[in-house]
């Protein structure tokens, strides 16, 4: 029996990755982003593809105490013999409101797209109307857009018009952008406000435009936080803040009486 794989695979004397020669053809030759993109589809990106590849990898790296980078330090405070522990705690919590609007997005202007009978729309009249259909059918079905909205950037996420930017300049700025870019403009007229096109959901658009897999969105996103989840350990150990958020919490906490839960309100809660 045999296993077939077209990734790594070892014999006495070499190393074989891709096809390629690992110390003669890929170490010190090949990037670890536009490595990451080859394993991923096992073909090799343009120069193009990986710079905005790249350039949403850095864009989901690190965004300060998140969740994610404190759950990392204060298992690393718990178990300082586990760094895979506290790398594994972070990434556990990329989820539905961190780190997986990447997925979401990217598989909402997938499916809006698939949906499409005929062409795509050629100008920004023909992306504008496709998009006031899909916002108006979310907001029909009270549904959230992926990729709306920001907790913090609420005048515009900063990452978000750099990574059009690239796109264009590389000329990768395909249909799940230009989706995403009609529907910053049009959505006002169905939630009667302006929300923000955040990072995140831009890099699933970003990504899904250069034919990653859409099931693989959210890992990527979990490859960059990986990053930064290193960064947030090395700066736990060299100026530590874990003692003082447990301590935070642990020295102000409040006792209560008990609040029973009824039968009742136990099965109207989501479930996943």
């Amino acid at each position: 029996m045999t296993y077939p794989t077209a990734l790594g695979a070892s014999s006495l004397k070499t190393i074989t990755l891709l096809g390629q020669d690992l110390a003669d053809d890929v170490m010190g030759s090949v990037g670890f982003g536009e490595l990451a993109f080859w394993l991923a589809t096992q073909r090799r990106p343009t120069p193009g593809e990986t710079r905005v590849f790249e350039a949403v990898l850095a864009a989901l790296a690190d965004h300060g105490f998140t969740p994610t980078a404190i759950v990392t330090r204060l298992t690393y405070l718990s178990a300082p013999d586990s760094v895979q522990g506290a790398l594994a705690a972070g990434l556990l919590g990329g989820g539905s409101r961190f780190l997986g609007v990447t997925e979401d997005c990217g598989r909402f202007l997938h499916d809006v797209l698939s949906g499409v009978d005929g062409g795509l729309p050629t100008d920004d009249e023909g992306w504008d109307a496709l998009a006031l259909t899909a916002v108006r059918d979310q907001r029909e079905k009270g549904r959230f857009v992926p990729g709306l909205g920001h907790h913090v950037h609420k005048e515009g996420d900063p990452r978000t018009p750099r990574l059009f930017a690239i796109a264009a300049e590389e000329g990768v700025r395909g249909p799940h952008l230009a989706l995403f870019a009609a529907i910053g403009r049009v959505h006002p007229q169905v939630l009667g406000k302006t929300l923000p096109l955040n990072g995140a959901g831009t890099c699933g658009a970003a990504l899904a435009d250069l034919g990653l897999p859409l099931e693989l969105l959210r890992a990527f996103a979990l490859l960059a936080r990986t990053a930064g989840l290193i960064g947030q350990l090395a700066e736990e150990i060299r100026h530590p803040v874990g003692n003082d958020i447990f301590l935070s919490v642990d020295l102000n906490n409040a006792s209560v009486p008990p609040d029973p839960q009824s039968p009742e309100s136990s099965t109207g809660g989501r479930h996943g």
